[in-house]
Order: structure tokens, then sequence, then C-alpha cells
């Protein structure tokens, strides 16, 4: 990609993110992505504006959530599809994920500090280098004793014992 198209990419990415809500559904609809509706929530930040950009690339061949850095602290996500999300360095501090749907997701060095993941499904999820204190685990399923353990020895709380696999 040459300097020119990632200017242009990331003028467009600024643009996303100074869009209302509404706005910016339109445009996600018409980009055949509506359904990262989450995406209407994120700040105008950098490290958002990498986020939006790369979903603006290619956004026919967009499969699974790149996430990678982005910026989703004190949102409400609730219900969420993240299968296969790469949120690897993202910021999901004080976020709420309530029943959101996690499987396969990669939270690798994520700061999910204060989020409350109660009721998410956790299936094959990883958790390497995550920071979690205070990171609400509820009755979601999917995790196993051994990330259970980790996890709490990290400083998550869990409301239930009984959701380890």
């Amino acid at each position: 990609m040459t300097n020119l198209q990632t200017q242009e990419l990331r003028k467009s990415a600024i643009q996303f993110l100074e869009q209302n809500p509404q706005q910016r559904l339109q445009t996600l609809k018409l980009l055949g992505i509506g359904r990262y509706e989450f995406l209407n929530k994120i700040q105008l930040n950098e490290a958002n504006i990498l986020c939006i950009m790369r979903f603006l690339q290619n956004p026919q061949q967009l499969k699974f959530p790149n996430l990678v850095g982005a910026d989703l602290s004190n949102l409400i996500l609730d219900e969420v599809n993240f299968i296969r999300g790469n949120l690897t360095n993202a910021n999901l501090q004080g976020s709420s994920l309530v029943n959101a749907d996690l499987l396969f997701a990669n939270f690798t060095k994520a700061d999910l500090r204060n989020a409350d993941l109660t009721g998410a499904t956790l299936n094959e999820t990883i958790w390497a280098e995550a920071l979690v204190t205070g990171c609400q685990f509820g009755e979601g399923s999917g995790l196993t004793q051994l990330q259970y353990e980790y996890l709490k020895l990290q400083g998550a709380k869990f409301t239930h014992l009984n959701n380890v696999d």
C-alpha cells in the first residue's frame, strides 16, 4: 500500500469516527459490515483510527473482527459477537461484555481490568498476559480449569464456581 493510499485510508477512518452513531451505522451498512454495530460507540483517538483503517481497507473480505490495539474502554458491549476476534493489546478496561459471544477470541496482552464478562461464552479463548484485575466472570461457559486458575491468580473475580468446563 502506497503512502498516498494509507493517507486516504486514514482520512476516511477519521471522517468515519467524526460521524454520529446513526451516520456510522449507515456507512457500515453501505460497506456490508453493519454487523459490526459496536463501531458506532468507539471514540476518536489514534488507537481507533488504526482499527477503523483495518475495517475500511477491505470490507468485502472482513470475516472476523480485527481489534488489535483498539480502545474499547468503558463501553457497553453486551451481547456483542467477537467470535474469532483478535483483541491483542486492546483496551477493554471498564467495559461491559455481558453475555458476549467470545468464542476463540484472542485477549493476549489485552486490558480487561474491571470489565464485566458475566455470562460470556469463553470457549477456546486466549488470555496470555491479559490484565484481568477486577474483571468479573459469571456463568459464562468455556473456560478450562487451567484458564480459570490462571485468571483467578491474575485478580479476576468469579461469581459462580461452576463456569469451568
